[in-house]
């Protein structure tokens, strides 16, 4: 389970009837780190079946398993 985590992928593409306008789409999965096999598997799909020509792939990854985050607390308060 090391490295295995939500993936979040924001790709930038041209459209195809207007090239020199960018969309975004925003794909996320869980997917292992640092290869990122899921993300590769959609991206050859995207070259092969979708008109519309990558222009950049911009990946964020957040493990599963992480250290607890612990905080003090600040205040504390009884309410009756």
């Amino acid at each position: 389970m090391e490295g295995y985590g939500l993936t979040t992928a924001e790709i930038l593409y041209h459209l195809p009837d207007q090239p020199s306008l960018l969309q975004v789409y925003v794909w996320q999965e869980y997917d292992l780190a640092p290869r990122f096999p899921e993300l590769k598997s959609f991206l050859d799909f995207w070259s092969s079946t979708i008109e519309g020509t990558l222009h950049s792939v911009v990946v964020a990854h957040s493990n599963l398993i992480a250290p607890m985050e612990l905080r003090n607390a600040a205040s504390m308060q009884s309410i009756h």
